[in-house]
């Protein structure tokens, strides 16, 4: 199993614009293609102009193959034109990470 953890920086003042232009253009594309996140929070304390998601996959091959078919999405496309176009992202760090062997989920 893969968790690919995905954490986000937008601009100061700017995430809760971020985060609803999401919602109503990426979140169900997204969801399509690589099924409902593990994870999808706002930070409350720390750096209030950050959140992640995590999605869980099989393998690196499952991965690659939802994700190929997340980018192959004319609707994905819209969505990321809009996200540039806004410019309201900093940053972004992705990690995949694997369970520890006493964790079950």
């Amino acid at each position: 199993m893969f968790y690919d953890v995905r954490t986000y920086t937008c601009h100061p003042g700017t995430i809760k614009k971020h985060l609803a232009m999401y919602a109503e253009h990426g979140f169900d594309t997204q969801r399509k293609h690589l099924g409902d996140p593990v994870v999808y929070a706002q930070t409350e304390t720390g750096n209030v102009n950050s959140y992640l998601h995590i999605w869980l996959y099989k393998d690196a091959a499952d991965r690659a193959t939802r994700r190929a078919a997340l980018q192959a999405d004319p609707a994905w496309h819209v969505y990321m034109a809009k996200s540039a176009e806004a410019g309201w992202l900093i940053s972004q760090e992705n990690r995949l990470m694997t369970p520890t062997p006493f964790f079950k989920r």
